[in-house]
């Protein structure tokens, strides 16, 4: 059964990862004279190579920490606080998880650069320091803890924490004995995928940090599209390779031992309005850091698509529906609406069923070839979309694999780093399940397929619904590969504000401007859909 499972998400990541991304590493290493494994040592050896794999290490740390710190209170109140606005709020927190990094890096300039807010204000810049990279990673990836954690924080039983102070526990001991060993194992997986996300950071590091900071897929993309070194490209890319995989054994390790049978509820009956004035400052200070770190940003674009030369108005929005004369676009760019959200569902069905499957034979734990198996499925986060993208065009160009003129390469491309998403979401809740549940239907002669369709998936329904919403939400800001691969007359939201953003002129740049806050709009109304779906269904539970 185990293995039955396991067959598609395998045959999935060989075609469309582990095939494309072997070819350009293979194209940059090999020679007509064979394989140049001198430049491993070459490259490596380089003192600013070096440099910049420090680099590329400690701030993914620091922002992994800061995210955690600033972001596992948001889960806390969005699972256990019932207020109103509650289901707007964690639609908002979302939307900038899957904005362009080049329409937020703009944002946070805006903010923090030359003539920005803080620059008027106090006459303080923090653009090309290290700590315009770590705020921006956070308002990125807030929404990574708060949906990962608070999914399956919201489920857990609040009468065992209850019971512990019954007992004697303070609030804090209860919490931290009781609460927070069932919640590792989900710590750990919004953990790792902040820190592969930001270990592989691109555009806020070339936006925000300047010349003096460089990440390995930043100097990926200028050896591969600016210095046409491929083999040192090649070789950054087996080490990103490398560096992921010790981070997903360790991973495993940790996680392995601390996972245990939970009692699941229903979330309706977990969360409650806040009492006291501890839990209403603890709420106050939420909203206030959401308020700052994540909306004051998203308010500058929609400000600045709004700032016309006459004043403000519509203008910007009104030039997007007209037909490009220069060239750079096909269509109007406001199609790219259309095709982002046809392209975010396929892709997100397609992560469903390759993730719900992975997830499903992770669910019984195993041996090593089981945990491989898991950390297969976390190596598109980690390795460049630049290696991905170009993998795409001269592995897939071929009979029987010949897509390139086929529409279904962008959701394909997409899939690939919504399923871990996916798998990270469904993964704690599944193995929370308790056993015995199980053994009882197959006692009463269920089908293994029947005691997954009757008592796991009634249990996880909620937590597939927000695996749904993160795949579909990762599909709709997609940029590294996508840009590779979108054809001219099917341009993305996040490539076509990418196009915009490269033309020179303050239309264009307004224009920007107004498409990245039209993808703002799609994404929220997206969320709030499914958060509203999700509610009405909490009492099938």
């Amino acid at each position: 059964m185990r293995l039955a499972l396991m067959a598609v998400p395998f045959a999935f990541f060989a075609v469309f990862f582990a095939y494309p991304v072997a070819a350009i590493v293979g194209r940059g290493l090999r020679t007509a004279g064979g394989w140049q494994f001198a430049a491993l040592g070459e490259v490596l050896g380089r003192p600013d190579i070096l440099h910049i794999l420090w680099f590329t290490l400690w701030q993914a740390l620091a922002s992994t920490g800061l995210t955690l710190l600033i972001a596992l209170p948001g889960a806390y109140v969005l699972a256990r606080f019932a207020f109103p606005g509650k289901q707007v709020l964690r639609a908002v927190v979302t939307v900038p998880f899957v904005l362009p990094t080049v329409v937020a890096g703009t944002a946070f300039l805006a903010l923090l650069g030359r003539g920005g807010l803080l620059d008027q204000l106090w006459g303080v810049r923090l653009d090309t320091t290290v700590w315009a990279i770590l705020l921006a990673h956070v308002f990125f990836n807030y929404a990574v803890v708060v949906r990962t954690v608070g999914g399956l924080w919201a489920q857990l039983d609040p009468r065992q924490e209850e019971a512990a102070r019954v007992l004697g526990a303070t609030r804090f001991a209860a919490w931290r004995r009781v609460t927070l060993p069932a919640l590792g194992p989900a710590v750990a997986a919004a953990a790792l995928m902040v820190f592969l996300f930001t270990f592989t950071s691109f555009g806020v590091i070339q936006i925000l940090g300047g010349p003096g900071f460089a990440t390995l897929e930043v100097e990926i993309y200028r050896q591969t599209a600016q210095l046409l070194q491929l083999p040192t490209a090649a070789v950054l890319t087996l080490v990103q390779f490398a560096a992921v995989g010790a981070v997903l054994a360790v991973h495993a390790w940790t996680v392995r031992r601390r996972e245990s049978a939970l009692r699941l509820v229903d979330p309706a009956r977990t969360a409650s309005r806040p009492r006291g004035a501890g839990q209403w400052a603890l709420l106050a200070g939420v909203l206030a850091s959401v308020a700052l770190l994540l909306l004051l940003p998203l308010g500058v674009l929609v400000e600045r698509s709004l700032d016309t030369p006459g004043g403000y108005g519509f203008a910007y929005y009104r030039a997007l529906t007209a037909v490009d004369t220069s060239g750079t676009f096909l269509v109007p760019p406001l199609d790219a609406v259309w095709n982002s959200v046809r392209y975010a569902v396929v892709a997100a069905a397609i992560a469903l069923v390759v993730g719900g499957l992975a997830a499903a034979a992770l669910t019984r734990r195993a041996g090593r070839v089981v945990r491989a198996f898991d950390a297969l499925l976390m190596l598109p986060l980690g390795v460049s979309a630049v290696t991905v993208g170009f993998g795409f065009l001269i592995s897939l160009d071929t009979p029987p694999l010949d897509l390139r003129s086929s529409w279904i390469l962008v959701p394909l491309a997409q899939a690939l780093v919504g399923v871990p998403f996916v798998v990270r979401t469904m993964l704690p809740v599944l193995r929370a399940v308790d056993g015995r549940l199980r053994e009882a239907a197959a006692v009463l002669g269920a089908s293994p397929l029947r005691v997954l369709r009757e008592v796991d998936l009634p249990l996880v329904r909620r937590a597939l619904l927000v695996a749904a919403g993160f795949a579909f939400a990762v599909s709709l800001g997609e940029f590294g590969a996508t840009v590779f691969i979108a054809r001219p007359d099917s341009p993305t939201l996040p490539v076509a504000v990418a196009r915009l953003l490269a033309r020179p002129g303050d239309l264009t740049y307004g224009e920007a401007m107004a498409l990245s806050t039209v993808l703002m709009a799609v994404c929220a109304v997206s969320l709030l859909l499914l958060e509203r779906i999700r509610t009405d269904r909490s009492g099938e539970f």
